[in-house]
């Protein structure tokens, strides 16, 4: 997969979720949680991924209101994107996200 892939997936994912309200982000999620701890994951992941791609250790991304969830996740793709992350490392990021969009 590529960065395109990537972006686009992001970008879906984004367009589902970038407009709900407090009550849509603390419905059940899959698999237990509400659908703002299945994002919030998502993010942490990105985040991991993005710190390995650089080469430094991986931190907690902080836990901000839901409503902050679709901000947390563009930066989370720009860093990801910014760190030149390997085609292999993006298609597991693309994996993420679809299952995430298709979850929720």
């Amino acid at each position: 997969m590529s960065a395109e892939d990537f972006r686009l997936a992001v970008q879906r994912l984004l367009n589902q979720v970038g407009h709900w309200e407090t009550g849509r982000w603390e419905a059940a999620g899959p698999s237990g949680g509400t659908r703002a701890d299945h994002v919030y994951g998502l993010v942490q992941r990105l985040a991991d991924l993005g710190a390995h791609a650089e080469h430094r250790t991986p931190r907690p991304v902080p836990r901000e209101p839901d409503m902050i969830l679709p901000d947390q996740l563009r930066v989370m793709t720009d860093d990801l994107l910014a760190a030149g992350a390997p085609d292999e490392v993006l298609a597991r990021a693309t994996a993420d996200v679809l299952a995430v969009r298709k979850a929720l």
